[in-house]
């Protein structure tokens, strides 16, 4: 039986990549989005002409019970899940204290903190029984410092990190590895900062990194990080790393708080 690994937020960034980065080593990856379905069956198919296994599925992790059927759905049908890999972002943006509408603020918390719990809620018992697993979140400077116009997002990512506190210090004992990774700088992710930034202003990150410097993250790189986490010998689990891209000019001037 294939081992499982399922990632929710599977978009062309980090997400995507270290999908491809476990089937490489022969990981059936179960790819969940929220939406394009056109692009998750291109991942799909990508990942398999490569010689790998990997399943496509469209998720909406603020919806009620999404996120526990889908884990019931792949457990049943496909096998169960030794790894998941939490890669949903809550940012919305830059937005003042009286442009953040209370369904706003309240998206980033389901999204940021209440989809972790769930998974963990749904999974650590059975993963425990199983004899261990894995979860690996993905995090952001927002959990690390709040900036002007992030309430929502620093809320949101703070809180991931305390809830990936409590579950590390509740289930390490039971063999349940959780690593909260800290991406500290503009990550190569069309499909997520290039919306956010807009087209003009991420080419311009892309163009540092044509003339030679590293400004801005390779997700495929990201990736090798993730599955070396995931494989750790238990003596010598990473729980917290922050990952940032080299710069020769401060990371912090950059306008987005990512």
């Amino acid at each position: 039986m294939n081992k499982i690994c399922m990632i929710i937020g599977a978009g062309a960034g980090i997400g995507g990549h270290v999908g491809k980065r476990f089937a490489q080593d022969g990981y059936h990856v179960a790819l969940c989005r929220r939406s394009d379905q056109d692009g998750l069956d291109r991942m799909v198919a990508e990942i398999e002409q490569a010689g790998g296994s990997a399943s496509g599925h469209i998720l909406n992790a603020a919806a009620d019970d999404a996120i526990e059927n889908l884990i019931n759905h792949i457990e049943a049908d496909i096998g169960p899940i030794q790894t998941v890999v939490y890669n949903l972002g809550a940012q919305i943006g830059n937005r003042a204290l009286a442009d953040t509408s209370l369904k706003t603020f309240e998206l980033g918390w389901r999204i940021g903190n209440l989809g972790v719990f769930r998974v963990a809620q749904k999974l650590f018992p059975v993963m425990v029984e199983r004899g261990g697993g894995t979860l690996l979140v993905t995090s952001a400077t927002s959990a690390m410092r709040g900036n002007a116009g992030q309430h929502s997002h620093a809320a949101a990512m703070g809180g991931r990190r305390m809830l990936c506190q409590t579950l590390n210090a509740e289930f390490a004992p039971q063999n349940i590895h959780v690593a909260h990774i800290l991406i500290d700088s503009a990550v190569n992710a069309p499909d997520t900062l290039g919306k956010l930034l807009g087209k003009e202003r991420f080419e311009k990150l892309l163009e540092t990194k044509a003339r030679g410097k590293d400004e801005i993250m390779e997700p495929s790189a990201i990736a090798d990080t993730y599955f070396h986490i995931a494989h750790q010998h238990r003596s010598a689990w990473t729980f917290e790393l922050d990952m940032r891209a080299f710069s020769d000019t401060a990371w912090w001037n950059h306008p987005l708080d990512l």
